[in-house]
């Protein structure tokens, strides 16, 4: 969604959302996110980004939870301010848009789209095979993962993807997937033990192999 300058000139602000997930793929799991679309002009039927317009009274991360959840019915694990776009020429009038980025946990998704009052006019998409998007949607998608892509670098965003309690292999294949490469298990392992943002449960996970620890992020001070 994308604010216009109506006919008196006035400048209205839309809060719009790039929202990523982890999802099932014929060749194992594939980062993904949401799109919605367009029942009008401008764009009319193209895919765009989900979104909707600032209340006067609303403040932003307000304005983006209520607009995911109406436009998409997803309630994000994490929700960051992303960057604000609003090149003159970005759109047919005047045009500003308030982005975010946020996480969806892959359990979550499922659950969320199976809701009674989740919107019909919603499809996952791969972030490396999208449409041609309405307005600059494109483009702030690919920033939006240049952002994901530099911030799991170095820190345990990754986690965001994934349910409460996990396996350090799950958290690796999570970062694996948001790169595009394959990371080294040991390197990996080491990374972890200096970090204080993760800490290990009593819980295991019990499979074929021998059973592995279940990880959380610690509380925030």
């Amino acid at each position: 969604m994308t604010a216009i300058a109506d006919s008196s000139g006035t400048i209205r602000v839309a809060v719009s959302a790039v929202i990523f997930s982890l999802r099932a793929g014929a060749d194992g799991d594939r980062l993904m996110l949401p799109l919605v679309r367009r029942t009008r002009e401008p764009h009319l039927d193209s895919w765009a980004l989900p979104g909707g317009w600032l209340d006067p009274a609303e403040d932003l991360d307000a304005a983006a939870s209520r607009t995911l959840a109406k436009t998409t019915a997803l309630k994000p694990s994490y929700l960051e301010q992303l960057y604000t776009f609003g090149d003159v020429d970005r759109s047919p009038t005047r045009a500003v848009s308030i982005i975010y980025w946020a996480l969806l946990r892959s359990d979550l998704v499922d659950a969320q789209q199976g809701a009674a009052d989740a919107p019909e006019n919603v499809e996952w998409f791969d972030v490396d095979d999208l449409p041609t998007l309405a307005f600059d949607h494109n483009r702030i998608v690919e920033y939006a993962l240049w952002r994901l892509r530099n911030k799991v670098g170095y820190s345990w965003i990754g986690a965001g993807l994934l349910p409460d309690e996990f396996t350090l292999t799950e958290l690796r294949e999570v970062y694996e997937t948001v790169l595009g490469r394959r990371l080294d298990p040991s390197n990996f392992r080491r990374l972890l033990e200096g970090s204080d943002e993760l800490e290990p449960t009593e819980s295991f996970r019990t499979g074929k192999h021998r059973p592995a620890r279940l990880f959380r992020l610690a509380p925030a001070d």
